[in-house]
């Protein structure tokens, strides 16, 4: 019952009132390029988001972790030269820009000093770079081919997601493969040559988005395949505190617990939202009656808000 309060509370005192996308178009770069020195700031920024950059030049040559931006469109060259291409040729939806992340370990994307613990990254879109997808493609000095000589080896490369919220990294975690060679059927093996939705929205609210990369090949130190992706059109959900005079009520939700619709125990005009038992919106709609459908939902606890105008109404029920 606690964490009921906590939850109801925070709702109560807050909601989601605007949606970004960092979409990387705010950068000015010549044409097929890529920009790998963030200076003087230590990160990329677009919109509400900061992609962490860390550029070395050593005088014969310069190399970077973390994220570059780039425009580059080649899809066939192979190896290290053609790092910063997207395997999708463009952006997403044929955009110029885009980000790339190289992780040797972990790839961390930061919210805005005033997103930050107030906001979730619902989702993005991810793809593979030219570099890695041609090396699992086609092996390289360093890689091997998916699959094998016989096309038979069960290889993977995927991104594992979580969240840092407070100064802790949660436990969940949300799979993408960029590359799966595991099917029986090797007609259904694939690597990822176009821009995918990565739905993010299950990990909340949080300060900062952390990738791991693993590989089904593994040499002496480390992943062979390289530890490169492409991302675009970053969106995020920005939670403000509410500051107007509000007066608020408990509505009474029946039947509860319920399967396909409940009622409320006035009739009102206004907008819903319903939230998980781990605050995250599962549903919202504007309403003109007693009546709400919640067939789509998954069993388990509930929590319903309801606006109209200057008047908030609170309750909670449970779906079969």
């Amino acid at each position: 019952m606690k964490q009921f309060f906590t939850i109801l509370s925070f709702l109560l005192f807050a909601n989601i009132n605007a949606q970004s996308i960092a979409d990387f178009e705010n950068f000015s770069l010549p044409e097929n390029s890529y920009l790998k020195d963030a200076s003087p700031e230590d990160a990329f920024t677009s919109g509400e988001i900061r992609l962490p950059n860390k550029f070395t030049d050593a005088g014969s040559f310069t190399f970077w972790e973390g994220w570059v931006i780039s425009n580059i469109m080649d899809t066939i060259t192979p190896g290290f030269t053609n790092e910063g291409a997207s395997f999708a040729g463009s952006g997403f939806n044929e955009s110029a820009h885009y980000a790339v992340s190289y992780a040797p370990i972990k790839s961390v994307i930061k919210l805005s000093e005033q997103a930050s613990g107030t906001a979730q990254i619902s989702g993005l879109y991810v793809c593979n770079t030219s570099y890695a997808a041609l090396s699992m493609k086609e092996g390289d000095g360093f890689a091997k081919r998916f699959g094998g000589e016989t096309g038979n080896d069960p290889d993977y490369f995927y991104l594992s997601a979580k969240k840092w919220l407070n100064g802790d990294l949660s436990q969940d975690s949300i799979i993408f493969y960029l590359a799966d060679f595991r099917f029986a059927d090797n007609s259904f093996d694939y690597i990822i040559d176009e821009w995918t939705w990565l739905d993010l929205s299950s990990l909340g609210v949080l300060d900062s988005l952390q990738f791991e990369m693993y590989s089904s090949d593994i040499g002496t130190f480390g992943i062979n395949t390289p530890t490169y992706f492409c991302v675009d059109n970053i969106t995020i959900d920005i939670v403000s505190s509410v500051a107007t005079s509000v007066t608020r009520s408990k509505v009474s939700v029946f039947p509860n617990p319920s399967s396909d619709y409940i009622n409320l125990s006035e009739e009102q005009s206004g907008e819903y939202r319903i939230y998980n038992y781990s605050g995250q919106l599962v549903l919202e709609d504007s309403h003109t009656n007693r009546k709400i459908d919640i067939s789509s939902l998954s069993q388990g606890m509930y929590y319903l808000l309801f606006n109209s105008g200057k008047k908030q109404s609170y309750g909670s029920f449970y779906k079969q």
